[in-house]
């Protein structure tokens, strides 16, 4: 789930503790243009404070002056509707005459977020379902492919880290790649066996195991929520992992390194049990064309391209490092070549 509505979820929960009346708000549906997407949440506290989003802002100020005028106005679980017409539309800022449906849930102890919060933090894959008549919830275990559902009576949501990531290396570079991949939701291992790197990792909130990384790729069981990315330059780690990695589902599998030395890599593969296409998915150089030099900048413009794959962006092939720097010359400098 993203991180801003897990936070949602962790106020939500303060809150009730605090004693404190609070209104869960939904996305489930849209239409048209919409600045948020289904399953987006907002949390407002009985004083109108909020946390998260479901529109520019437009839908939560409605709701806000509604719970400050009339108090815990939504008593039961009800789904309510903005911008249905051009009048509601431009009242509200929706953009091109957009619709967008939401659920309203009053919270309670009953509602179950502190125990939802701790599994989540366990790791796990958690499926919410809310009776909207009985007002119940109910948990259960959920799959990485199980998303939002709502047919009007139920409303099912899922929570959890959806997407995994796997970095091949604890340098400096994969210290900024994991800290932004953490942010970006990413559940994040990073392997590497080499003390020297290890003993000074000092990233809260990922993995690190110190385990072969082919092997760790194997133990991961990739599935296609799942990212690998390469980065310590040294074959003996790199390839290996990189073979399995290919033959996995895993929606994204890059490497660093320059053209040459991506190429000598696709050479070295061809020698193992990896087919000409499992080859042909492999990203390298990894990374957008932003004229990236510094770690940080590198590692946004690694986490650029996932993020596109991810989504599946078609992106042109100038924005590519291999491709920008053989239109733009020699002249044309990027740490990620």
């Amino acid at each position: 789930m993203d991180s801003v509505d897990l936070e949602v979820l962790r106020k939500s929960s303060q809150w009730l503790d605090e004693g404190k009346r609070v209104l869960l708000v939904t996305v489930v549906r849209t239409w048209g243009s919409s600045p948020r997407p289904p399953g987006a949440l907002l949390a407002v506290r009985e004083d109108g404070i909020v946390v998260g989003s479901v529109s520019g802002g437009c839908i939560e100020d409605d709701i806000v002056e509604r719970s400050r005028r009339e108090g815990p106005y939504v008593t039961r679980p009800q789904a309510v509707t903005y911008g249905v017409t051009a009048e509601d539309a431009r009242k509200f800022g929706l953009p091109c005459g957009g619709t967008i449906q939401l659920v309203l849930e009053p919270l309670n102890q009953a509602s179950r977020i502190a125990e939802l919060l701790r599994l989540i933090e366990q790791g796990k894959l958690v499926a919410r379902k809310l009776d909207i008549e009985a007002a119940s919830v109910t948990l259960s275990p959920a799959r990485a492919a199980d998303g939002l559902e709502f047919d009007g009576l139920t409303l099912t949501t899922v929570h959890g880290p959806r997407y995994r990531m796997l970095v091949i290396g604890a340098g400096q570079l994969s210290k900024y790649l994991a800290q932004i991949a953490v942010g970006l939701d990413y559940q994040v291992t990073v392997c590497d066996p080499r003390e020297e790197y290890t003993d000074t990792w000092d990233v809260s909130g990922v993995t690190l195991v110190r385990t072969m990384p082919d092997d760790t790729v194997v133990d991961m069981k990739l599935d296609d929520r799942c990212a690998v990315v390469a980065l310590t330059h040294d074959p003996k780690l790199d390839d290996l992992a990189l073979m399995e990695a290919l033959k996995s589902a895993a929606f994204y599998v890059g490497a660093l390194g320059s053209r040459a030395n991506n190429a000598k890599r696709r050479k070295r593969l061809e020698e193992f049990d990896v087919t000409p296409e499992q080859i042909a998915r492999l990203h390298g150089p990894i990374g957008l064309y932003i004229g990236s030099r510094t770690p940080p900048e590198i590692a946004i413009s690694i986490l650029a391209e996932i993020t596109a794959v991810k989504n599946g962006v078609a992106l042109p092939d100038v924005a590519q490092v291999a491709v920008a720097k053989e239109r733009l010359g020699p002249s044309v400098a990027c740490a990620t070549s």
